[in-house]
């Protein structure tokens, strides 16, 4: 499942938001979508995991809690069309 996770610190890491994720099941990948000029984050990423129902425990437990000082905002990725 793919999931969006977004009102992230614009300082998180990749590494650092695949370790919160991996509490709850294997990721396959992990990416923090960064400003093409900037490179900076732009406070969101999607993160691939293999299992459909530990994806949905992480939803369920990670949505609206707290990392690095800010709410995170966790769901399902509705795929583009």
């Amino acid at each position: 499942m793919n999931i969006y996770v977004g009102n992230l610190s614009y300082r998180i890491r990749e590494d650092e938001l695949k370790s919160v994720m991996e509490q709850y099941g294997v990721v396959d990948s992990v990416k923090v979508i960064k400003d093409r000029e900037t490179g900076r984050s732009k406070g969101f990423a999607f993160v691939e995991m293999q299992d459909d129902d530990d994806a949905k425990k992480a939803i369920e437990e990670l949505n609206e809690k707290d990392l690095q000082g800010r709410q995170m905002v966790v769901k399902e990725a509705i795929p583009k069309k």
